[in-house]
């Protein structure tokens, strides 16, 4: 099993998640979304199961200088910001198979090895 990790190099969130697959010495596709943007089908996932707002970093720098806070955006619009703009995401987005995560959530990646 690989597991994969959308995230940005110099996030600690994305780097936790690197070093906990690692120790366990599972295979990781590591996906730096400051240099390739996700797929809207594999982003479609993530939205489908957690929904757009559970994923948007509403605390993040990015997110409160785009003044999201504040705008009313639509979904697609949303989604275009996220392609431009990986910050305004929860990161990491870690997937195995199809069980999926976001944010550090050492629970459910020990889960995805179980």
């Amino acid at each position: 099993m690989t597991i994969q990790i959308f995230g940005v190099r110099n996030s600690q969130s994305t780097r936790a998640a690197e070093r906990f697959f690692k120790e366990r010495r599972v295979p990781i596709q590591l996906v730096d979304l400051k240099h390739k943007a996700m797929a809207p089908a594999e982003i479609g996932r993530f939205i489908t199961r957690f929904g757009i707002g559970a994923l948007l970093d509403t605390e993040g720098k990015s997110y409160i200088d785009a003044g999201l806070k504040y705008l009313k955006v639509t979904d697609q619009e949303l989604l275009q910001r996220i392609e431009r703009d990986p910050g305004l995401l929860r990161l990491p987005l870690v997937r195995a198979a199809n069980r999926l995560s976001f944010g550090r959530d050492e629970t459910a990646w020990q889960a995805m090895l179980d």
